[in-house]
């Protein structure tokens, strides 16, 4: 059974740092697609960041320089190190793995990959 545990979410203020992890068991998740979507209250799923097999990475444009997406294919866990962050940076955010080694675009992947977590909420203040 493939599951995915994401930590790390929390409250922060403007301009602060979290650092999101994602614990995956029972998929080995190194040699396939790998990302971070969020979801703000009322809005739709928005991808945050992606990273290929093969090390590819992608960024939403609205997060470019301020995230960083990272693996540890060791201990079979994601990360999303978010910097600068800002109060439309809240939402909860998951992580999702697929089956497949390349990740589809940024729009792509709020609906088609396999496996998915159950959140994390980030809360951004003033």
């Amino acid at each position: 059974q493939v599951q995915l545990v994401e930590s790390g979410g929390g409250s922060v203020q403007s301009g602060g740092s979290l650092r999101l992890s994602c614990a995956i068991s029972g998929f080995r998740s190194s040699t396939h697609c790998m990302a971070w979507v969020r979801r703000s209250p009322g809005m739709v799923r928005e991808g945050v960041a992606s990273i290929n097999s093969d090390d590819g990475i992608a960024y939403a444009d609205f997060v470019k320089g301020r995230f960083t997406i990272s693996r540890d294919s060791t201990a079979n866990t994601l990360y999303l190190q978010m910097n600068n962050l800002e109060i439309e940076d809240s939402a909860v955010y998951y992580c999702a793995v697929d089956r497949g080694s390349f990740c589809p675009n940024m729009r792509r992947i709020t609906t088609e990959l396999n496996y998915w977590g159950q959140g994390t909420q980030v809360t951004v203040s003033s």
